[in-house]
């Protein structure tokens, strides 16, 4: 964008959701998901709505998606709206992730709306108004796991055919193969990026909050940044999800969650290869290198450059005295 356009009233309104922009066709997306573990059925963006897309001198496509702009049709009884205090949370927290080299989708704008929204912050029953806002989101996709749960659902087949094909011909363009085993490494693909992205928010002490399926990116991103949070003190129990009492999402489980939404990514895939061994191959790889890939990222972390029996035992006996 041009410094006059992005200074300019057209920008302003485009980005806030007041007017849409000349020739595009804003949509909602539908998708399922399991949240807090259980199947939850028929989801989607309930205050998010994707403007379109832009492509850049490098020939890079982005979504713009606005977070606040009022309701879809999947707002069930929200209001579809957010407020100041949560979208500079977004703003930041995206752009920090960013430059920590963490993959994530970013925020172009921050616009105040000059609405008054009410919200039950401390979620105690004293709920206030507070000013409202919308971020406008950056991201190659926002499509999740959510989506072709949807899809495999509802036995919809040739849909989620044309969602995998859609994803890699647009994300992962380096899959060559095709038929069962197009789907089985578009699935390694994806599996392989969640867990670097959960391996680098260990890194950093970040914790999501809610790693419910549909909030996972096919392209190992993250995505949806509701009651995150970063570790303050060592307390591997931590979780920013005051909803979440079985800390289901605490910082220490969140590499054993990524596995279990892929499961679940996995048999939405299925239908698609009917064996299961494929998928359960690459599982039990994934699996086994979790440990590694977090004992070698503590060891970075450390300074440890050098292999030597004792690492393990260093890492975890100077993680039980931080706790």
């Amino acid at each position: 964008f041009e410094d006059s356009f992005l200074q300019s009233k057209e920008f302003v309104n485009y980005f806030s959701g007041k007017t849409i922009i000349p020739n595009s066709k804003p949509y909602a997306m539908a998708y399922a998901g399991h949240q807090f573990g259980n199947w939850a059925g028929q989801l989607g963006d309930g205050r998010a709505i994707t403007l379109g897309e832009i492509q850049t001198k490098e020939n890079k496509t982005y979504s713009l998606q606005l977070k606040g702009a009022g309701k879809t049709p999947y707002s069930r009884n929200a209001d579809g709206l957010a407020v100041l205090r949560s979208s500079i949370r977004e703003h930041l927290c995206s752009e920090a992730m960013y430059h920590l080299e963490i993959p994530t989708t970013r925020s172009l704008c921050l616009i105040t709306t000059g609405e008054q929204v009410l919200r039950d912050m401390p979620y105690n029953g004293n709920a206030a108004y507070e000013s409202g806002a919308v971020v406008c989101r950056v991201a190659e996709s926002f499509i999740r796991f959510g989506n072709f749960e949807l899809f495999a659902s509802r036995n919809e087949l040739e849909l989620l055919q044309q969602m995998v094909d859609f994803s890699i011909e647009n994300y992962y363009p380096e899959i060559t193969s095709s038929g069962k085993q197009k789907v089985v490494d578009f699935f390694q693909k994806v599996a392989q990026n969640t867990m670097k992205m959960v391996v680098e928010w260990q890194r950093v002490g970040f914790v999501h909050g809610v790693m419910n399926t549909d909030n996972m990116s096919v392209l190992g991103q993250t995505i949806d940044y509701g009651p995150f949070g970063f570790l303050d003190n060592y307390n591997p129990l931590f979780t920013p999800n005051t909803t979440d009492t079985q800390k289901r999402y605490c910082y220490e489980n969140q590499p054993n969650v990524a596995f279990w939404n892929l499961v679940q990514f996995a048999n939405a895939l299925y239908p698609l290869v009917e064996e299961a061994t494929p998928f359960q191959e690459i599982l039990d790889a994934l699996y086994a290198n979790i440990t590694s890939d977090l004992h070698q990222m503590w060891k970075l972390k450390l300074g440890l450059y050098e292999e030597a029996n004792n690492d393990q035992i260093i890492i975890k006996e100077l993680l039980k005295l931080m706790e």
